[in-house]
């Protein structure tokens, strides 16, 4: 009897841990760590773009997965266009900066 308790007992862990250790990741198999990663870097950019005195005024979207980096959003020139990628390439993490900014 005691070893059959013990191998139910075993069970019941085995799917507890299963189903503890599933949860920590999101449906995509991305860790809450690079969820966070991911955030900082978005939250680093904007900050940066809005204290660039070439941007003033300008509302750039910045969109962040796995490291990539995908701004969106209208520039009124090139330069502006140009200065946002650098702002963006410039965030430690950053793997690549798709830049979608449409100039005016």
């Amino acid at each position: 009897m005691s070893k059959m308790l013990n191998h139910i007992i075993f069970l019941i862990l085995m799917v507890c841990c299963t189903v503890f250790f599933s949860a920590c990741y999101t449906p995509a198999g991305r860790s809450p760590g690079d969820v966070v990663d991911d955030a900082t870097i978005t939250t680093q950019i904007k900050t940066s773009l809005l204290t660039e005195k070439v941007l003033t005024g300008i509302a750039i979207s910045v969109t962040t997965f796995e490291g990539d980096v995908i701004l969106t959003g209208a520039v009124n020139n090139s330069e502006q266009k140009t200065r946002a990628s650098d702002i963006a390439y410039s965030i430690r993490g950053v793997k690549k900066v798709e830049n979608l900014l449409k100039i005016k």
